[in-house]
């Protein structure tokens, strides 16, 4: 895996966000951090969970944009001629 933190938070894929954030997590969880690293580690995670909640967000409407696009299910005819 190529090393992500020194990517912008919003270029990464959101599977790469994610497994970033929950490795800022454990270390923050660990406690071995002096306080400038947990800091810089907490605003690095504050950014991916921004970029993690905007692409999440796009998704959910593209979803709801493509449910709309759908028809209804009681407009398809489903009986056979």
């Amino acid at each position: 895996m190529s090393d992500t933190s020194s990517s912008p938070a919003a270029e990464l894929r959101f599977s790469e966000a994610l497994t970033e954030l929950e490795s800022i997590v454990a270390a923050l969880e660990g406690g071995q951090l002096d306080l400038e690293e947990s800091l810089a580690r907490y605003e690095r995670g504050v950014a991916l969970l921004r970029a993690c909640q905007a692409k999440l967000a796009d998704a959910e409407q593209r979803v709801t944009t493509l449910m709309g696009e759908m028809p209804a299910t009681d407009e398809i005819d489903t009986s056979s001629d």
